[in-house]
């Protein structure tokens, strides 16, 4: 098999297309099509970049092979078949980024790939941003950071993912922002497994003002264990009005809606 041949062979097996494989090469589609074609062929430094891409020596990616002992004997079906087998590692990207652009944005930016140590981080960046790591009005990606943020680490203005930091909305397994909701959370207004802020609710909730949950810490604290200077007990009827009228003694200066949130974790 030659060169062209057996090149062509490697990048489809790997599902790639010449611009893909030119990226991962740092070439253009242009320059991997002459290869192709046996126009021209690569320099050493891009053949040791090709054997290392696709894991087979030069020697293979050329097509030259030595030639086999006469006394040697002969292979087993299994072994000539684990002698011709090579692992190829799977490698696909994709990038699509519009023409269109708003304040110097592109419009749609989508960068997303399979990544390996060493390779280029895929980054997106526009007004839609998607990719291993994205940032823009709307973000989504591994690492994402936008006014919209969605990603396994995510920041923003309204951000959702496994590690969120929003600067009005976080939500995920650890959450940090005014209003911060879930597993952890930390934040003006908590609410999570384990809720902590100024106004927290939660399994285990710890306020600097009003806390509720099976465990409150907080000034006024509610809860079936509840510790504090004023303390309700969820098992014990209570009326709403007492938990607000208590509420605006103590902080008078407490919100409406933040009243009506606590006051609805007790029964009537």
């Amino acid at each position: 098999m030659t060169f062209q041949e057996r090149l062509i062979t490697l990048r489809k097996q790997q599902g790639l297309s010449q611009e893909q494989l030119g990226y991962e090469l740092g070439v253009t589609r242009q320059t991997v099509s002459k290869w192709e074609l046996g126009v021209t062929t690569p320099e050493m430094d891009k053949l040791i970049q090709l054997s290392d891409f696709f894991h087979i020596s030069i020697d293979e990616l050329v097509g030259h092979t030595s030639p086999e002992p006469a006394s040697k004997a002969p292979e087993t079906d299994y072994a000539q078949t684990a002698r011709e087998i090579h692992y190829v590692p799977y490698h696909w990207h994709y990038e699509y980024k519009s023409r269109l652009s708003i304040f110097g944005l592109p419009l749609v930016h989508i960068n997303v790939g399979r990544w390996f140590p060493g390779q280029k981080f895929c980054r997106a960046r526009g007004v839609l941003a998607i990719g291993n790591a994205a940032s823009g009005i709307v973000a989504i990606g591994i690492l994402s950071a936008g006014i919209l943020s969605l990603g396994v680490l995510s920041a923003g203005l309204l951000s959702l993912g496994a590690l969120s930091a929003g600067l009005l909305l976080a939500c995920g397994g650890l959450s940090v922002g005014c209003i911060a909701i879930g597993g952890f959370a930390f934040g003006l207004f908590a609410v999570g497994g384990c809720a902590i802020g100024v106004y927290s609710i939660g399994g285990l909730a710890v306020a600097q003002k009003i806390a509720a949950g099976g465990a409150a810490y907080a000034p006024i604290a509610i809860g079936d264990a509840a510790s504090g200077e004023i303390v309700f007990d969820i098992n014990s009827p209570i009326s709403p009005e007492v938990i607000r009228q208590v509420i605006l003694q103590r902080f008078p200066e407490t919100r409406d809606i933040i009243i009506r949130l606590f006051s609805m974790t007790v029964s009537g």
